[in-house]
């Protein structure tokens, strides 16, 4: 029982074997000595404590481009005593590396509830004495009893008992408890919810069902589509800044001691100051910031869609995913067993077959099946003339419950239901009536219903009467099919994933038209593949099903795992302990109204309402927040592009540096700090699923920065061409180099704004939707800042009003030009993409053709 392949061998082998293979007596249990002896040799039954250095995880919330970027930003306002600017710039810093951190612990409650969902205690027969033990301390070979009510404390073999019927639904997925015999295994986690049963020990802690389950969780977890583009991002702004400021240090330099002669301490120390303070300024420092509050704004009204978002960056993972993996009971069905429609023998009629079948039916504590007959009467206050004397549950070797009744009128009859060929069995029926039962319950079966039978006897047993058959199905979600087909029209393919038998399985899909492709999982995975490697043609029939049953924990994981290896985003939906490993991978594990703590643990975004109508207002919401991430993503990377290439080619080719220090320093804060607003703007909600087009958005930036780096050098140019012929533009009040600096300065910020009504959509900018009043009153206070310190002079040169003026009609007129040059690169972007995407279309019809 050293591994798990033994632990599979001892849940096939006979009982007899069993107990000779772990040498133990049945009525004895294992001696204290020989349980102290297993113990240290298979270890605890329980699942292993991970030890985590907790400075190492908080210092790695520190390490990454953005982070490194930061913190060089940082360092340089520290050298050069810019005390503001160091406390804004670190404490944004903080606040990201605070919010990690949350999420990851957030991340990591699956695993403790996973441990929080093991029994604590558990019955053991040690040295011939029942004894209360630790769960814990539960050895392979222990004797231990199981009864109603109790958790099974490890993977156990049934030896002993007549029966127990066990809920393993958040294990395996199954919609009913199962009737557990001798000779059965019932898993560790699993509750009893009938009977009584001694049992042995056949695996502990990780190696059992539950613990493989807590080890694919473990090792689950798919890297952020959010942390992958701002590690893209970062790189790509890191090394446009640096070339560019080396560029300008190796020609300054070059000037000053080639040219010049004048090379000294003093020219060395302005050069660095001017180039750390340009990258300052380049350094997109609150872009981790506003991913984070707008991310956070965006829970927060998902959370008033019934959407409770756990992990932040799950929500641009929603916004792109491209495959729901759908639980079926309770997500895509109403989780309520219901009576169809009754199938009457004879002269029995369908009120008399519910009835008989209500009284055969405890109405206290009664299990599902019981629920839902006496649900289907249409007066249920009629049973209260009726007196159920004894009363005999189900057992699986009769199959059936039985009730001995007493009428209104004082006459005594029996009632029975259950498994219909027991009940036929019990009214001798003749071989028409059996054999159109047995006709009537294989079509049943092949829909997926489930079929119960009842008769009654008058006379006291002697003979019985068949007086029908009870169809019984888990109806689909009233809002289901709807849903679906509106998640499909945003370009999300459904896939149900399912514990339930496949006949169940193929009419619910059905009934839902999510196809007819439902694959058996023991039929396309083998018993020792491993969940992390699919094998090509197994990964191709994944690929093709339209749905999954029989599934276990690491087939649910293997099938999210495929599907991302294929290219895919993929949305999972689970409740129970058997989905938690899927839900951790998945690029965005959702758990349902009334999941277990470990699938809530795991999971991204947390359902506090039942059904799929949910996840297509979370579709929504998430696509329009990532529409703010990506607009706000553009104007950073184009306005970067324009302050770099204007400062360093400007220096480099006029001899002129356009801004000062202060002027740099200030343009960083008017830009980036109001500019968070963006966590409020209005967007569109995108039809199909989007995600990070590295490509594109970073050739969109780059073409609008390179438009504005024209902007801005056009101006500059004019300025100078003013300066050149002061008597000419004497009205102007432009007359020096510093008043120059100051109109260029009020140029790149109030351009910087006006960029971003461009960026923050595809379309033309003056269509709705229209900037939120968040944004809009942003935007114009940090101008009416910037006009004011250059009205007044206050921190730059006093410019005239006329300047500023035209500086405000230069800008409003190169505003429409960029609107066009954005709607046309767009254009270009997506006439190329859908020609290749006809290539590889034709492509591949050639080569399957």
């Amino acid at each position: 029982m050293a591994d798990e392949t033994q632990a599979n061998d001892l849940s096939a082998m006979p009982v007899e074997a069993v107990l000779k293979e772990l040498n133990v007596d049945a009525n004895k249990g294992l001696s204290h000595s020989e349980a102290e002896e297993r113990l240290s040799t298979y270890g605890p039954n329980a699942l292993p404590e991970e030890k985590t250095n907790l400075l190492a995880k908080i210092l790695k919330h520190f390490i990454g481009p953005i982070a490194f970027m930061i913190e060089a930003a940082a360092l340089v306002s520290l050298i050069l005593g810019n005390w503001g600017d160091f406390f804004i710039i670190f404490g944004l810093l903080l606040f990201n590396a605070g919010l990690e951190l949350y999420q990851d612990s957030k991340a990591s409650n699956a695993l403790a509830a996973l441990k929080n969902s093991l029994a604590p205690q558990a019955s053991a027969l040690r040295d011939g004495v029942v004894k209360t033990v630790e769960a814990a301390t539960l050895v392979p070979g222990d004797i231990v009893k199981i009864k109603l009510g109790g958790i099974v404390p490890a993977d156990l073999r049934l030896i002993d008992g007549d029966y127990a019927s066990i809920d393993q639904a958040a294990l395996t997925g199954e919609s009913l408890p199962v009737n557990k015999q001798v000779g059965d295994v019932a898993y560790s986690g699993s509750v009893v919810k009938q009977g009584e049963m001694s049992a042995v020990v056949i695996a502990t802690g990780t190696k059992t069902f539950f613990g493989r389950t807590a080890q694919l969780v473990a090792g689950a977890g798919a890297v952020s589509q959010a942390q992958k583009a701002m590690f893209q991002i970062g790189n790509f702004l890191i090394v446009v800044a640096v070339v560019l400021a080396m560029i300008m240090v190796a020609v300054q330099v070059y000037t000053d001691i080639v040219i010049s002669d004048t090379w000294g301490l003093s020219d060395a120390l302005n050069i660095l100051q001017f180039v750390l303070v340009l990258l300052v300024a380049s350094i997109p420092v609150a872009m981790p910031a506003v991913f984070s509050i707008t991310m956070a704004l965006g829970a927060l009204a998902l959370s008033k869609e019934k959407a409770i978002v756990s992990r932040l960056s799950s929500i641009d993972e929603m916004a792109g995913a491209d495959i729901l993996c759908s639980d079926k009971t309770g997500t895509l069905t109403k989780n309520i067993l219901t009576l169809g429609d009754p199938i009457p023998v004879g002269n029995a009629t369908t009120e008399e077959i519910i009835l008989a079948g209500a009284l055969a039916s405890r109405t206290e504590d009664a299990d599902a099946i019981d629920t839902a007959v006496v649900s289907a009467l249409s007066d249920r206050s009629k049973l209260g003339a009726y007196k159920v004397g004894e009363f005999v549950p189900f057992d699986p070797v009769s199959k059936r419950t039985q009730a001995d009744v007493a009428g209104p009128d004082g006459r005594r009859f029996l009632v029975s239901k259950g498994a219909p060929h027991a009940i036929v069995e019990l009214s001798k029926a003749d071989k028409t009536v059996t054999d159109t039962i047995d006709q009537r319950v294989a079509e049943l079966g092949a829909k997926g219903y489930r079929a119960l039978a009842v008769a009654r006897s008058d006379d006291g047993g002697a003979s019985w009467v068949l007086l029908g058959v009870l169809p019984m199905f888990d109806p689909p979600r009233d809002d289901s099919k709807a849903t679906i087909e509106n998640v499909r029209a945003k370009g999300v393919e459904v896939k149900m994933i399912t514990g339930d038998d496949t006949a169940i399985a193929k009419e619910t899909a059905r009934q839902l038209g999510l196809g007819a492709n439902i694959l058996p999982a023991a039929d396309v995975f083998p018993p020792d593949m491993d969940p992390d490697n699919v094998p090509g043609p197994i990964a191709k029939q994944i690929l093709h099903a339209d749905g999954f049953a029989r599934v276990f924990p690491e087939h649910k994981y293997a099938i999210v795992k495929t599907f991302q290896k294929n290219g895919h985003l993929v949305a999972m939906t689970g409740d129970g302990v058997n989905d938690a490993p899927a839900l951790k991978q998945a690029d965005c594990g959702i758990a349902v109204s009334g999941a277990t703590d470990a699938a809530r643990g795991a999971a991204a975004l947390i359902l506090t309402a039942p059904g799929l109508s949910v996840i297509q207002n979370a579709i929504d919401e998430a696509r329009q927040i990532f529409g703010r991430i990506t607009s706000y993503t553009v104007y950073r990377v184009a306005l970067t592009m324009d302050i770099m290439f204007l400062v360093v080619l400007s220096t480099i080719f006029l001899g002129f540096q356009p801004l000062t220090p202060i002027m740099i320093v200030m343009m960083s804060l008017l830009d980036d700090v109001p500019i968070m607003t963006v966590a409020y703007d209005n967007t569109s909600v995108s039809e199909t699923p989007i995600r990070w087009r590295m490509p594109k958005l970073l050739t969109v930036s780059a073409v609008l920065g390179f438009v504005s780096i024209v902007q801005s050098f056009g101006l500059l140019l004019m300025g100078m061409e003013v300066l050149s012929e002061p008597a000419r533009w004497a009205g102007l009040g432009l007359t020096d180099h510093a008043h120059l600096q100051s109109m260029m300065f009020l140029q790149l910020v109030a351009g910087g704004h006006l960029l971003m009504l461009v960026s923050r959509k595809e379309n033309w900018f003056m269509t709705k939707p229209y900037p939120a009043p968040p944004l809009i009153i942003a935007i114009v206070l940090t101008q009416l800042i910037a006009v004011l310190m250059c009205g007044f002079g206050v921190l730059v040169p006093q410019i005239s009003w006329k300047l500023i003026g035209l500086v405000w009609i230069y800008l409003i007129a190169w505003l429409f030009v960029i609107g066009l040059v954005r709607i046309a690169i767009d254009h270009v972007i997506e006439n190329r993409s859908a020609r290749r995407a006809m290539s590889i279309e034709v492509m591949n019809a050639r080569l399957n053709g």
